[in-house]
């Protein structure tokens, strides 16, 4: 199994977790495309064992491309990459929401 699949599969194991038959009301994962061309990921984490840790502000800068931005604002994670980069994107959000939920 690629990593890919792995960050994919933990993604998908992480967003079953939230689910109380309440919190997939109200938030979710959205992962959509940008148009220079990438993608833009938003996590809520609202009512999730992440909702009151920060993620600052991280920045990859390779080239026009070849990138990642990552962020938490009001409760959500962030993310925005370049159009090869969204296992990148969703494995910075693994290891930091790792590193701290219990």
């Amino acid at each position: 199994m690629s990593d890919s699949e792995h960050v994919l599969n933990w993604l998908q194991a992480w967003y079953a977790d939230q689910c109380n038959e309440d919190w997939e009301h109200e938030w979710g994962v959205k992962i959509e495309t940008l148009d220079n061309p990438g993608w833009s990921v938003s996590i809520d984490l609202e009512e999730t064992d992440l909702e009151d840790c920060e993620y600052p502000r991280h920045d990859i800068n390779r080239s026009p491309h070849d990138w990642v931005w990552a962020w938490t604002s009001d409760k959500i994670f962030n993310a925005r990459c370049g159009p090869a980069n969204l296992a990148e994107a969703l494995t910075l959000f693994r290891s930091w929401a790792t590193a701290n939920t219990p």
